[in-house]
């Protein structure tokens, strides 16, 4: 090393020595060395000193108490590093906090490798060669802060200090970044001619963890001179977080009788703490368990991974034989690897006792009664079973099952879903003159099936007795409905239909009698001893009350019991039709204009209410003309239309003209009608039909026919 760098090392070592000799004249809390360096070994031994820390509150270090970052590590009372272990990997760097009662501190301690500790004073320096003359590239050291969190005021409080070689007169320190003049603001400050950085508040790792800083020299002016260097702040955590469950609530279902050691559920707490550190480390304990029957120690917890396992025999695991199948294990999770300086906390896990179908449903009773009326349906009976499993679930749940009896299927039995029991009803009315007695053979299972080692016993299995009791039932029409095809318009007092009714209850010998129930026309009767039908009234298919072509009546049949039973009867008479209602026709009014040049009037159409074949084809005639001239024709256009159309024009007047139409029925029906025809004139698209002239040819015609009558009473 050439003379100036001599020179400048020895200058530095000098301000150092008396900084030392200034601090040792008045005493200042804290480490008394805040940074150490140290050759990383191939291991820390055991209980091997490793260096010595020195701290001092100045007020004789009451209840001083130091934590180190790495677990593996402790520092004794005399201030003495030592490892816990045998450790071949400590990481580049240890953290010291020491806390008294009246004072706390951080100090650093780097580890370096044999090459990092030789270029160390070039990493401080940055020296380098320039035609022989060293040079100074950087004149700023800012090497890292190490603030804990939760510092105790006064504040602002010194955490460490910034050199700089620059000597320009008024040259001063500036620092910036987030945590100074960027949000949150304010929280570090540096002296401008010192370097020394100190914080203005207390800090929070779990909100910021790192900060990282800008620092630089400037002139008067404010011009850089030098840097920025970046400076990092690190802020060291406490153990201020307790423990949090958050994922709750907490539920865990067993089965029972499961092996011991089964897995229930596991137990997860979280802590904000560095999870790189003992501040975070968690350890599980059960604090209470409820109940304690039938044992105090129902299970147990993996106190690192939280695993809730069981530890009582299968036996004990008897969910019938519990007071209660729910039990609540309140959960502790302590930090700082569970000693007793770590902060806590609590949850309570849930522990569901699942049942297994190990039970099977007996009846209460081996035989259970039922008595119902024959011609009734429903619940008769409700079959009461007994199971231990849990109701609420398909190990309790029944199915019945009729097995023997039913033949007829006249019976079914369902699960009451509310009290398991089996409701038994008749779907299918029982008669007692068949069977007055039916015997059924009922089983019960469960919907889930049993486990392999039960099996379902005699007491699954019941008879139910059935006693049908006799009521007066009503007579019974053959057939029913009845159906009978009759001519519209036969005579009055024909016979349509003798009906026949007969009496279920054959051990009573009733006597019957009918009576009309429904007659909507009002054309029949029925005699009240032999049911002879017959007739009051022609029975018109043409009626409102016939629904094609058929006519409906009701009939009833009345025993002698007492009180007396009723059966209805239905009868449908198919009415076929006759030809007896003569066509009409239609429109019966037609206006044309007095120059009209399209002398087609109008076409006619024609209805019957009859059917095929007393309707179309229809034949449409004129009735014969009176004078010299014809004045209009008929012309047939189909079955059921035909046009009128006149010869020549006409003078304005109202025109009756006489029509006939035939049906095509055996004896055929005929129709005389009048077509009233209106000439009127017609000018600008307006017609004027208003009659001024008398009916020109209806008087014509009653002439005529008065003439004619005058001539054939004189010959």
């Amino acid at each position: 090393v050439d003379g100036k760098s001599l020179f400048l090392v020895s200058f530095l070592f000098l301000q150092v020595l008396l900084l030392t000799c200034a601090e040792e004249s008045e005493c200042v809390p804290g480490f008394q060395q805040k940074k150490f360096y140290i050759e990383e070994p191939i291991e820390f031994t055991e209980d091997q000193p490793v260096l010595n820390l020195k701290f001092d509150d100045c007020k004789g270090n009451n209840k001083l108490n130091f934590e180190v970052s790495n677990p593996d590590f402790k520092v004794e009372r005399d201030g003495s590093l030592v490892a816990l272990k045998n450790v071949s990997e400590a990481g580049r760097a240890l953290f010291v906090h020491a806390r008294s009662e009246h004072a706390e501190d951080m100090a650093e301690i780097l580890i370096v490798g044999a090459n990092e500790k030789h270029g160390a004073l070039k990493e401080i320096f940055k020296i380098e060669g320039n035609l022989g003359i060293p040079r100074q590239k950087r004149a700023i050291l800012a090497t890292p802060i190490l603030i804990p969190e939760n510092q105790r005021p006064p504040f602002p409080r010194s955490v460490g200090k910034v050199i700089s070689s620059e000597g320009t007169e008024g040259a001063k320190f500036r620092l910036s970044g987030k945590g100074v003049d960027q949000d949150p603001k304010g929280l570090f400050r540096i002296n401008e001619i010192s370097g020394d950085v100190s914080v203005t508040q207390v800090l929070d790792r779990e909100a910021i963890a790192n900060y990282e800083l800008e620092v630089e020299v400037i002139d008067i002016s404010g011009k850089t001179i030098d840097g920025p260097v970046r400076l990092d702040i690190a802020v060291i955590d406490q153990n201020d977080n307790r423990p949090m469950f958050k994922e709750g609530p907490y539920v865990g279902h067993v089965m029972e009788g499961s092996p011991t050691g089964t897995t229930v559920m596991r137990m997860t707490a979280f802590d904000a703490d560095d999870s790189s550190t003992d501040n975070a480390l968690l350890r599980y304990n059960i604090l209470k368990q409820s109940p304690t029957k039938p044992s105090p120690n129902m299970f147990y917890i993996d106190p690192e991974k939280g695993d809730i396992v069981t530890v009582v025999s299968p036996v004990l695991l008897d969910r019938e034989t519990m007071e209660t199948p729910k039990y609540e294990l309140v959960i502790e999770a302590k930090d700082m690897g569970g000693l007793d300086v770590g902060l806590t906390g609590t949850a309570t896990a849930t522990i569901l006792i699942d049942d297994k179908n190990d039970h099977p449903p007996e009846f209460t009773k081996k035989e259970f009664q039922a008595t119902v009326k024959e011609g009734v349906t429903g619940v008769i009976v409700n079959l009461t079973v007994g199971d231990r499993d849990d109701p609420a679930t398909g190990a309790w749940r029944a199915v019945y099952t009729i097995i023997n009896g039913n033949p007829g299927q006249s019976f079914e039995i369902h699960t009451n879903p509310q009290t398991n029991e089996g409701m038994l009803s008749v779907v299918k009315p029982l008669d007692y003159e068949i069977s007055a007695f039916h015997t059924l053979l009922i089983k019960v299972e469960n919907e889930d099936p049993l486990i392999p080692d039960i099996a379902y016993g005699p007491s699954s299995t019941a008879t139910v007795q059935i006693t049908v009791e006799d009521v007066n039932e009503g007579p019974v029409f053959h057939p029913n409905p009845m159906t009978v095809t009759k001519q519209e318009n036969i005579p009055v007092g024909s016979v349509v239909f003798t009906v026949n009714a007969t009496d279920p209850d054959t051990l009573q010998h009733q006597t019957i009698r009918y009576s009309v129930y429904k007659d909507p026309a009002g054309w029949l009767e029925i005699n009240p001893t032999n049911g002879t039908i017959g007739t009051t009234a022609v029975l018109d298919r043409e009626s409102p009350h016939v629904q094609n072509n058929v006519y409906t009546a009701l009939f009833l049949a009345i025993d002698s019991g007492n009180p007396p039973a009723t059966g209805t009867g239905t009868l449908h008479i198919t009415l076929e039709d006759v030809n007896d209602n003569i066509p009409s026709l239609y429109p019966t009014l037609a206006k044309v204009c007095d120059d009209a040049k399209d002398l087609r009037v109008v076409v006619l159409g024609a209805s019957d209410k009859d059917l095929h074949p007393n309707t179309d084809p229809f034949k449409f005639e004129l009735s014969k003309q009176s004078g010299p001239e014809k004045l209009w024709r008929i012309t047939k256009l189909n079955n059921t239309h035909a046009q009128v159309i006149l010869l020549q024009n006409l003078k304005k007047a109202n025109y009756n003209i006489p029509i006939s139409v035939t049906d095509s029925g055996q004896p055929p029906l005929t129709n005389n009608t009048e077509l009233k025809l209106q000439v009127c004139s017609c000018k600008k698209s307006k017609m004027d039909c208003s009659a001024t002239d008398a009916l020109h040819i209806s008087m014509t015609l009653i002439l005529l026919s008065l003439f004619s009558l005058f001539c054939k009473s004189f010959p």
